[in-house]
């Protein structure tokens, strides 16, 4: 019998679930990782990808992030693990499809609110969280970052 090495998530599974590392940060991840999605975000501005396409994008990347995260957390008995932050890029992305605007200072409204919004987790965003599920550690943010772009957008629409 050959001797089997233990091994850790493939390393495509780390760079997904990561966003390229930005997860692996040792000093406040998440944030990191939501930093890291505004050179994405743009590029689909600069792409000049309609609501429509950014939804689909972001539907696409929820659906593989809920099944790697699973698969991931499942095959080494994690619990929304800290270097996965996936979940932050999409809830970046959500926040952003409110107001779909690079202007320095909305951007920093995207980042702010839905940074805020996923540390203070509001229901039911806090009882996706607690689910032991890869679909629980994205969620949440999901539910996060519809809480945050309501509120950005209406800080825009009121106090242009």
């Amino acid at each position: 019998m050959k001797d089997q090495k233990i091994q850790g998530p493939s390393l495509l599974s780390v760079l997904f679930l990561s966003w390229f590392f930005t997860g692996k940060s040792p000093k406040a991840p998440g944030t990191v990782g939501s930093l890291a999605t505004l050179p994405l975000i743009v590029l689909i501005h600069y792409l000049q990808l309609n609501i429509y396409s950014l939804l689909a994008l972001i539907v696409v990347l929820y659906l593989c992030a809920v099944f790697v995260t699973e698969s991931v957390q499942k095959k080494f008995h994690l619990h929304d693990p800290q270097w996965i932050v996936i979940d932050e890029v999409i809830g970046m992305l959500i926040t952003w499809s409110f107001v779909m605007s690079v202007e320095i200072h909305h951007l920093f409204l995207v980042f702010a609110f839905f940074r805020f919004f996923d540390i203070i987790k509001i229901w039911p965003a806090s009882y996706f969280d607690k689910l032991h599920h890869g679909f629980g550690t994205i969620t949440d943010d999901v539910v996060s970052a519809l809480f945050a772009g309501g509120v950005v957008k209406v800080i825009i629409t009121f106090f242009p």
